[in-house]
């Protein structure tokens, strides 16, 4: 990845991840703003609602209170028979203005009903067993009706006179008509549920306009009320159509559970206004990418297009053009980074020369030495054996003949060592570039080891010879391939002196071929393992140390690769991979 695309993806993360942190910030402080307010309002609604439900209250304490304060009302709880007046409660109730009353005889006996004219006769017997409604104030009651159960806000009252009394009992249901008469802000709505059904029931759930739509997303909630007769609050439905509820108990005179008050506030608008959040930060997001994009391949290209000058100029010098120089366009960090680069190809180019120089005198130095050393080795046994014949002709005439045939043997002997010598410096000298052609490098490896066979045998090293049968052909030159197999075959073999085993292994690998030749011998140090490839130098006591130098030139030359591993006592490893 370049360096422009990096300070790109810099800074269009910056600007993504800025603009992200600044919406959800403003997305989060204004979702807790919302529903701060939108607690309030539910708190104020709830506050509102209690002080209507306690003026309702009121209202139906004052038209019972007045009832009973009649003269209607007195002359009933006067009159010894109070037949005449069956009809006298709904007259009573249309004009207090009250939905229901009952007018009760002090022993509970309904003595006239407004709601339902037919229980006259009947016995209210909760007067007498409840104490609730002597508070004198409003309460809750589940109210029977010639067509089914209703709830109703009642109050009782009495009527005296003398030591006759008489119980006046009175209310205003709660039904959808009095949902209706509250007043309610914009998205926010009332539901009563009425318990007056054992177990919960549809119908019993009602609205200012009727029945509820979708009543099973509210009945979950009315059942956990039922269970737990406390206020709750809870989050019914997903997205815009969510609303959240909070259910009040609404309790009778003895606790028991008569009702429940809903109250829903919609999330609508939250759920638009966060829309309409994000709506808004994806488009400033793509507006910021953009302008953050735009300036960013400005600054960028300000920033790399001498950075890639001077990437290209060091690819040059590394190239082996040593004098290529960068052009200085500036004053900043950069235009001294130039200049920098300038001054470094001047002192590498008069470093270089420096260099050559040096290195031609220690080549040469090095040759010579080695050359020394090995000539010199040869040519003392030469000396020797020519004092010799010398000496033999002049002290022992009749035994020169014998001298002659042992001197000459050896002359002939390290004659042929000097020529070796020679002809191994003058290999690596001159090695030829390889004629490639298709080799089957099996077919190499069993040939170069059977060549060894007696070798082998004679220094009590087994052969082990794992060859891939599906080993690809590879392209090489099959006289210096053959050269590098014997020279690491004869390696393994003096790395043994006391017998071991030899592996020789081919392997295919993903485009191209392995090659591993391992022995049990004595194994190499790391230093050792460092140096084993350079020239002249040799971990034994014979040889120019030349056959590795010549093995890694080789494989060099077919753009493949060697590698040693070993360890001191643990053998060693060479491991050729071919193209």
């Amino acid at each position: 990845m370049t360096l422009r695309t990096r300070l790109l993806l810099i800074f269009t993360a910056v600007v993504v991840a800025s603009v992200a942190l600044v919406e959800g910030l403003v997305a989060r402080t204004t979702r807790q703003a919302f529903e701060r307010v939108e607690n309030q309002r539910v708190e104020a609604l709830v506050a509102q609602l209690r002080k209507e439900f306690a003026r309702r209250g009121d209202e139906v304490v004052r038209a019972v209170h007045g009832v009973a304060a009649s003269d209607t009302a007195v002359s009933i709880a006067i009159a010894s028979d109070p037949a005449p007046y069956y009809n006298d409660a709904a007259a009573l109730a249309a004009a207090h203005g009250l939905d229901l009353l009952e007018l009760v005889a002090r022993d509970g006996t309904i003595i006239s009903s407004a709601e339902w004219p037919a229980r006259f006769g009947y016995k209210e017997e909760w007067l007498a067993e409840t104490s609730g409604w002597r508070v004198g104030g409003a309460f809750l009651r589940r109210e029977e009706l010639a067509d089914g159960i209703t709830l109703a806000l009642a109050a009782v009252g009495e009527a005296r006179a003398g030591d006759r009394r008489l119980y006046v009992t009175g209310g205003e249901r709660l039904d959808r008509e009095f949902l209706s008469t509250l007043v309610l802000p914009s998205g926010m709505r009332v539901l009563l549920y009425r318990n007056l059904e054992p177990q919960v029931a549809t119908a019993e759930l009602i609205g200012p306009s009727g029945p509820v739509a979708q009543p099973e997303l509210i009945l979950p909630l009315i059942e956990q009320v039922r269970r737990e007769p406390r206020e709750t609050t809870r989050t019914l439905g997903r997205g815009a159509a969510a609303e959240i509820f909070q259910a009040l108990p609404l309790r009778g005179t003895t606790n028991n559970l008569l009702g429940i008050l809903l109250i829903g506030s919609s999330r609508r608008e939250l759920v638009e206004l966060e829309a309409f959040l994000r709506y808004t930060g994806v488009a400033l997001a793509g507006g910021g990418i953009l302008v953050g994009l735009a300036l960013a391949w400005w600054a960028t290209a300000r920033v790399t297009r001498p950075v890639q000058a001077l990437a290209a100029s060091a690819g040059k010098v590394a190239a082996g053009n040593w004098d290529t120089t960068v052009e200085v366009a500036s004053q900043d960090e950069v235009g001294q980074l130039a200049r920098a680069f300038n001054r470094m190809t001047e002192e590498l180019v008069a470093q270089r020369e420096r260099l050559v120089q040096a290195e031609r005198v220690a080549a040469w130095r090095e040759l010579a030495r080695r050359l020394a050393h090995e000539l010199n080795n040869p040519l003392f046994p030469l000396q020797i054996t020519v004092e010799n014949l010398k000496r033999a002709r002049e002290q022992a005439p009749s035994q020169f003949d014998e001298v002659f045939r042992e001197s000459t043997a050896t002359l002939t002997s390290e004659l042929a060592h000097l020529k070796q010598i020679v002809a191994r410096f003058s290999d690596f000298a001159k090695m030829p570039a390889p004629q490639r052609q298709s080799v089957n490098l099996n077919q190499l490896a069993g040939e170069s080891v059977k060549l060894f066979e007696a070798q082998l045998a004679q220094a009590r090293v087994t052969v082990g010879l794992e060859l891939d049968e599906h080993l690809p052909k590879v392209s090489a030159d099959p006289e210096q391939m053959t050269r590098v197999l014997r020279n690491l075959i004869l390696n393994a073999i003096d790395a043994m002196p006391q017998g071991g085993a030899l592996r020789v292994r081919t392997q295919a690998r993903d485009g191209g071929v392995r090659l591993e030749v391992s022995d049990t011998g004595q194994g190499l140090t790391p230093e050792e393992c460092e140096r084993l490839f350079t020239p002249y130098y040799t971990t034994k006591t014979h040889g120019t140390g030349l056959g590795l130098a010549i093995v890694q030139s080789v494989v060099s030359d077919h753009q493949g690769r060697i590698s040693v591993e070993s360890q001191p006592g643990r053998g060693t490893t060479f491991r050729l991979e071919l193209g």
